[in-house]
């Protein structure tokens, strides 16, 4: 098998209505991604998740230096791949954020291809481990842009949907604010379902110490993204001193970081996104990474599930996923939550081809 042809393309598809967290406010999800074609006629999606801006330096990076390398090549191949693509022209300029997420676009669609030829879901190409599902967890009702009232209200739907854990998004100006919605929402919910609270970067090392202590009194399962990203000693100082446990990596874009971050003991649930780290290739590495050191891995879901679902599904260490359905209504087969859990795909590939109609609507030309 060989490839014959790649082809960028750009959709954003609305968000209605539009959400908020600490740092951005979208109206629409970006989806820069690539479909690359072969000579036998299997067609492989891969994609990465914005919110909708910078999406064309991500396609020109595939467009300019990726595709060309790729032409002739057996997708099969594609660690072989990866690693040409990796350290090729754009090495020089970067090794994380766009290039990385090009490379992440172009891995899956590679991932897609091979679990299609094989007739297999990728999950069970990659070797399944949950076929009874995946426990599910809700991030959509938890939005900093929500009133106290709405905030409680969807949370509360979710529950009732049979979601066993909720997050919502923390980072006010007020952090007082902060608290008193953690507090309401945990009453609401009662103190048997998973309470998640996203920073989104928003605190320093003093704001996350003294606000991480008092809202702990609330059983959180997890405080996520409390500080900058690439501050892995002030994480480790948290993960020291905080009862709550600290997840992050949804801007951690490669395995040395994560490396470093598991070995300072600064990380607990590692939340590594196959659209920011390169695709599927280095994604089972994280993983596999930490499981070496009794690690959970709850992967940020930057494709909206549609990858993950698959990547969990085979991964032993790997506990539950993130829900969010944007976008599930563009894909041939989209993401399906029951009673709380995921259920596995059935078709061949990554669950990442969309629906023509759907393609040609949201495409950005």
């Amino acid at each position: 098998m060989k490839i014959i042809k790649v082809e960028s393309f750009i959709l954003h598809v609305p968000l209605n209505p539009p959400i908020t967290d600490a740092i951005n406010s979208p109206t629409h999800w970006g989806l820069p991604g690539v479909r690359i074609f072969t000579d036998e006629g299997f067609v492989g999606y891969g994609y990465t998740g914005t919110c909708a801006y910078g999406d064309k330096m991500i396609t020109d990076t595939i467009d300019g230096y990726y595709g060309p390398v790729l032409l002739g090549k057996d997708p099969f191949m594609v660690k072989e791949i990866w690693d040409e693509l990796r350290f090729g022209k754009m090495h020089w300029i970067g090794r994380a954020g766009i290039t990385q997420m090009a490379l992440a676009a172009v891995d899956i669609a590679l991932w897609d291809i091979m679990s299609k030829a094989s007739n297999k879901p990728l999950w069970q190409y990659l070797g399944g481990h949950k076929s009874k599902g995946i426990k599910a967890y809700n991030t959509n009702g938890g939005w900093l842009n929500w009133s106290q009232e709405r905030l409680l209200k969807d949370i509360s739907s979710y529950v009732e949907e049979g979601f066993t854990g909720v997050k919502m998004k923390v980072g006010k100006p007020n952090t007082r604010e902060d608290y008193d919605r953690v507090k309401a929402v945990r009453e609401v919910i009662g103190k048997d379902i998973n309470l998640m609270i996203d920073v989104n970067q928003q605190w320093n090392i003093n704001t996350a110490m003294t606000w991480g202590k008092k809202l702990e009194e609330f059983d959180l399962f997890w405080l996520e993204e409390p500080l900058n990203p690439d501050d892995i000693m002030g994480h480790k100082k948290l993960a020291d001193e905080l009862n709550v446990p600290i997840a992050l990596g949804e801007h951690v874009y490669h395995k040395y970081s994560f490396r470093d971050y598991i070995h300072a003991g600064a990380v607990e649930y590692v939340q590594v996104d196959c659209t920011r780290v390169g695709g599927i290739t280095e994604w089972l590495q994280v993983a596999g990474l930490a499981a070496a050191y009794d690690l959970p891995v709850v992967p940020h879901v930057g494709d909206m599930g549609q990858i993950h679902q698959h990547l969990v599904g085979a991964t032993q260490n790997a506990i539950m996923l993130e829900y969010i359905p944007w976008i599930r209504d563009i894909f041939v087969e989209p993401t399906t939550v029951k009673n709380g859990f995921y259920v596995l795909p059935e078709m061949p590939g990554a669950s990442t081809e969309v629906i023509p109609q759907f393609f040609d609507k949201y495409r950005v030309r």
